[in-house]
């Protein structure tokens, strides 16, 4: 298959994880806690297998016992469409010992009967492509003072957002790191994730630890100053949102332990306790056999927001695929307990049958219009404003490519500005594809709404400032939805545009600008880099385009994909090219650099490596440490497992 259809692909693949296999019942799965067990390492050459398996290509193990296993008592099954079981190319996406622990203990066990311990284990090898790898360092725990949780330090981010706004603005008080000092920035210590091929979670600071989630679904807490492990949750599947923590005050214990929440990728939200890292709740916030929770969850007022959104663009790819029947949606749920308050929609209307293909299949519709971004908080208007993403089936309607406004209290709708009308597609819609009678007649963009939006205040001035994959951003009036200002500043494409975060100081909007060159659009419309923008005006101030060092680097591509974080006169950005930059915030003149492109020895002894920066994992400032993830196998980027502490050295 060409590289085309590989980027979109993988674009789409955020892998749905582990659900039921046929004719299984869709409930979840406890995880298991606070395990210290070293699962099986996946390297670049398991990405590769990866990729094959999504491009139907061999993957080189099909003649290995696990391959036939997989050929003999899985196929049936997994790989082709089936509405309560994931395809293949789903699974090879997931890590060897979470696809055993499905067959062993979860959702995969009554299938998995007949099998002997060592066909699970050959099956779940062949699948995540770990054949052969060897066990990974166990990680080292704190000791003594960096075990202890400070109560001093509630965490100074409400989310993923830093503030309700999502302006992911970081004070002075709380990054304790001038723009003078920002050129000194050393390496301080280096994390590995294990099994791992992408860093995609958003770390949080907090009582002393830095909390942050991982691809084999481990959620760890590691002491800020040292990186040692406190403890370790293990969730049913990858973890990718960043982690919400709940408030006390600065000193004070509280009467009841902090909770920590976050999402996994087969749209399961969980309560931990945030000093030992116990389950205290899981729910699951949808049941589509596609839906995912790629955005950190939001807490307000004893109540926990959640997005949600999905994979049915892939399965939709064959043509007996009666597409689509998923909706996106907003979750209010109780923080306390877990129980529902209210559900959203982004469609009002459930998808009913409106046709036929020209395969014959039935096509169902309006669907899509997933929310992949955390919401902002309006506290004054008592309201909510999402991103959503495009329609997956004909016909398409008024809500995809938009920005929502929902009430607080119940979830209704105010108001509705679409951005991008007509903007239905699927994976059918691509062109090597032999029966493409799924692809919705409009055929695109797909231009989503990775990024949320952010909440400009000024006096008594108000703005909302969306950027979009297409790249556009748009100054919207918070009232009412009208648009304000429009400025074109990228070429856009499947992969941003504005991919999945921007960043505000005061006035000033920092927006990154992927232009990834994928294959499709010009190379010579591309503007990637970062802009500097009014977010009252839409005047731009300052624009500094990415020069390209990828000579030679496999997968590299110098745009920024990940969020921006900015503190006072500083803006921070992970480039898909690996490397960290500090930009000036008056010029976009870079004040410093680092190319995590290399090996790191980690504190455990394990080798860890930096690769592209991607994901909705953006830099943290904090206490004059900068933390960052860096690795993002997918999509055609460089992959990588590590998290980087950086701090000021004189």
């Amino acid at each position: 298959m060409n590289r085309i259809y590989m980027t979109t692909v993988f674009l789409l693949m955020v892998v749905p994880g582990i659900l039921p296999g046929c004719g299984m019942r869709d409930e979840p799965q406890t995880p298991a806690q606070n395990t210290a067990a070293a699962p099986v390492q996946k390297g670049e050459q398991a990405s590769d297998n990866v990729m094959e398996n999504l491009s139907g290509q061999k993957g080189g193990g099909e003649d290995l016992p696990g391959g036939q296993l997989y050929a003999k008592h899985c196929a049936e099954c997994h790989s082709v469409s089936r509405a309560r079981a994931p395809h293949q190319s789903f699974l090879a996406m997931l890590s060897g010992d979470m696809i055993l622990r499905s067959m062993n203990d979860g959702l995969m066990q009554a299938m998995a009967n007949d099998l002997s311990t060592k066909e699970k284990k050959d099956i779940a090898e062949f699948l995540a492509g770990s054949a052969g790898q060897k066990a990974v360092v166990p990680p080292v725990y704190c000791k003594e003072e960096s075990a202890r949780f400070d109560f001093n330090q509630p965490a100074f981010a409400s989310g993923w957002g830093v503030d309700r706004e999502n302006t992911r603005f970081i004070p002075a008080d709380v990054a304790q790191l001038s723009p003078e000092n920002v050129p000194k920035l050393e390496l301080r210590w280096a994390f590995a994730y294990p099994n791992s091929t992408r860093a995609r979670s958003q770390p949080l600071l907090v009582g002393g630890t830095i909390l942050v989630g991982s691809q084999d679904g481990s959620v760890y807490s590691l002491d800020a100053e040292t990186g040692c492990v406190r403890w370790i949750f293990r969730a049913s599947a990858e973890v990718r949102t960043g982690v919400t923590v709940s408030d006390w005050i600065a000193g004070e214990i509280p009467a009841e332990p902090p909770k920590a929440y976050f999402a996994d990728i087969i749209a399961r939200v969980y309560a931990i306790d945030l000093i030992t890292g116990e389950l205290l709740w899981v729910k699951k916030v949808d049941d589509h056999p596609t839906a995912t929770t790629t955005a950190q969850p939001v807490l307000y007022d004893g109540v926990l927001y959640q997005s949600v959104s999905s994979l049915e663009v892939v399965p939709a790819m064959e043509p007996e695929y009666e597409c689509c029947t998923f909706r996106g949606s907003l979750v209010a749920l109780n923080a306390q307990n877990g129980e529902f308050i209210w559900k959203s929609y982004t469609i009002e209307k459930e998808p009913v049958k409106v046709g036929k293909t020209a395969a014959g299949t039935a096509i169902l519709a309006p669907s899509g219009a997933p929310i992949w971004n955390s919401p902002v908080i309006d506290v004054q208007r008592k309201r909510l404003y999402a991103g959503t993403g495009e329609n997956y089936s004909s016909p398409a309607q008024g809500s995809s490519d938009a920005i929502i406004s929902f009430d607080l209290k119940d979830g209704r709708i105010v108001w509705i500005r679409q951005t991008t009308r007509d903007d239905a597609w699927n994976v059918a819609c691509m062109p090597f594809i032999e029966d493409n009678s799924n692809c919705p007649i409009e055929n695109g963009p797909d231009v989503d709404y990775g990024s949320p939006p952010i909440l400009l205040r000024r006096d008594d001035e108000e703005i909302l400032v969306a950027g979009q994959k297409s790249g556009d951003v748009y100054g919207i009036n918070p009232e009412d939805g009208a648009i304000v200002w429009h400025q074109k500043l990228g070429r856009g494409g499947n992969q941003g545009g504005i991919h999945f975060g921007m960043a505000a100081e005061n006035d000033l909007v920092y927006v990154p600008m992927s232009d990834y060159d994928d294959g499709i659009l010009p190379v010579e419309d591309a503007r990637p880099g970062i802009h500097a923008v009014h977010g009252f005006t839409g005047e731009v101030l300052w624009s500094r385009l990415a020069d390209d060092i990828c000579d030679g680097r496999k997968d590299c591509d110098p745009g920024i994909a990940a969020p921006v974080t900015a503190i006072p006169g500083v803006v921070f950005a992970g480039h898909m090219d690996a490397r960290l930059r500090a930009y000036d915030a008056r010029n976009g003149k870079v004040l410093w650099e680092y190319d995590t492109y290399r090996d790191f020895e980690t504190i455990s002894g394990e080798i860890a490596r930096g690769g592209s920066f991607g994901g909705g994992s953006g830099p943290v400032i904090a206490n004059g440490r900068v933390y960052a993830n860096s690795g993002y196998g997918l999509y055609f980027h460089m992959p990588g497992n590590v998290l980087l502490a950086f701090e000021v050295k004189d």
